[in-house]
């Protein structure tokens, strides 16, 4: 009886395997094909004068190969294993008539089990296209960058910034120039993390000193042009933390740096530039290149902060530490802004050899001592708009926080996962206190902490 059940099994597991050999002869190539093919889940695009991204979602494994036809200029991308559906079709549809580098974009069957995606350019780029496995609350992605053969000069950009305006000729003044069109794709889901247990919120601390005058009078120039880098967190593919009510990080740091920026231009002996002006992904040790290729004298990047339980509250300033961080809470702040690479979406595969050295090299104390004297002023004046979640400035290895030779500070304006605070990071008058506290807190340091006339920028 024995015998006869295995023969019976065997029997079984033969027809099994005859049927599925008998299904793959009859079976066309292009319905298997189709068959294993990768869903796309959603398509967006991020036009910028830094660079366009174009990025593909999908769940599942894509193949590509891409090449660059010139006259006229375009970039050709083959990708295996994706279906041409509705979602994709549409991705034509999002490039707008503004984008910088790219004219239009189509999509059409090249061959069974590959899409071919032609895009039409307005001159010469140097494109970057890879793959990015899932994070967070992304499936799979293929992410095309478009970027100009001659990326833009952070510091040139600042020196025709300051310069005083003069009258055009009436033929050009009449000329407009447009800027590129910020296309807002659908807010993505929410993105929250598990943190470590945070303490109660700190009274602000008491400064018995009397604050200094300001280093320099708006309206009177004294002294050289001080350089200020301000750093608005998150951005494009990366919505940072996401409020009960749906508002993005990335839209509140930006609005605020903004207003900053506003009062620093306003001073004769100040000047400032901005990692990003508009809604697109820049990576952290981009943002630290951006600084030290415009000779900043000073790096400030804003946030605002988000936490599992709804009651954590208060602003904090934290500085670079090489020795470990300054509590769980620091520490684990700093793993979760470090993140932002891979879900912004950087494409590891380039390699800057300068960058590397700069960001390795971190054994600049002066650096840090002014850092941390920088942090101090602004934390004092924080206190004054919000309540301090803690009373001094925190340390930990924030990888946007490296440059070896700029004072940088990174602000946690507020808690947006507190449903007041997001409230008030919302509010066009709340956004203007927190940047005029911490523009004192800038001049504050100033005054104690000049710069030196001929170092970094002139």
């Amino acid at each position: 009886m024995k015998s006869k059940t295995l023969s019976s099994v065997n029997r079984r597991k033969f027809l099994r395997s005859a049927g599925s050999l008998w299904l793959l002869s009859v079976t066309p190539v292009g319905a298997l094909a189709a068959a294993t093919a990768s869903s796309i889940v959603a398509v967006r695009v991020w036009p910028a004068e830094d660079y366009t991204r174009v990025t593909i979602e999908h769940k599942g494994m894509v193949k590509f190969t891409q090449s660059v036809v010139h006259n006229p200029e375009r970039l050709v991308v083959d990708i295996e294993g994706i279906e041409l559906n509705s979602v994709l079709k549409s991705l034509g549809d999002k490039v707008g008539p503004n984008d910088p580098y790219i004219r239009q974009l189509r999509a059409a069957n090249y061959k069974p089990g590959v899409v071919r995606l032609v895009m039409d350019l307005k001159g010469e780029v140097a494109p970057q296209v890879f793959n990015l496995p899932p994070v967070g609350d992304y499936q799979s992605r293929l992410v095309m960058d478009i970027y100009p053969t001659v990326p833009t000069d952070p510091l040139m950009q600042l020196v025709s910034a300051k310069q005083p305006a003069t009258t055009p000729p009436k033929d050009v003044a009449k000329a407009e120039i447009s800027k590129p069109e910020v296309i807002k794709p659908a807010p993505e889901k929410p993105m929250v993390a598990e943190k470590p247990v945070v303490s109660e919120p700190e009274p602000a601390p008491k400064f018995a000193e009397k604050s200094p005058e300001p280093a320099s009078k708006p309206g009177k120039k004294s002294g050289r042009m001080v350089t200020i880098m301000l750093d608005p967190g998150h951005g494009g593919e990366d919505p940072g933390a996401i409020g009960a009510r749906g508002s993005m990080e990335k839209n509140v740091t930006l609005s605020i740096a903004r207003r900053l920026r506003e009062r620093i231009e306003s001073d004769p002996n100040m000047r400032a530039a901005l990692t990003r002006d508009g809604d697109f992904f820049v990576p952290l040790g981009t943002r630290v290149q951006k600084a030290r290729k415009a000779k900043a004298d000073l790096f400030v990047s804003i946030h605002a902060d988000a936490w599992i339980k709804p009651e954590a509250r208060g602003s904090s300033v934290f500085v670079l530490s090489e020795k470990g961080a300054s509590s769980a809470a620091a520490r684990y702040l700093a793993q979760k802004e470090n993140e932002a690479d891979k879900v912004g979406g950087v494409n590891f595969t380039v390699s800057d050899p300068h960058l590397a050295r700069t960001l390795m090299d971190l054994t600049q104390t002066a650096t840090q001592n002014d850092s941390m004297r920088l942090g101090k002023s602004v934390l004092g004046n924080l206190g004054s708009v919000n309540a301090l979640h803690k009373s001094s400035v925190e340390q930990a290895g924030f990888a946007v926080l490296k440059a070896p030779d700029i004072p940088s500070v990174l602000i946690e304006t507020a808690f947006i996962s507190n449903p007041e605070e997001e409230k008030r990071l919302n509010d066009e008058e709340y956004q203007d206190k927190l940047a005029e506290a911490i523009m004192r807190g800038i001049r504050q340091y100033l005054a104690r902490n000049p710069v030196q006339t001929g170092s970094r920028s002139g």
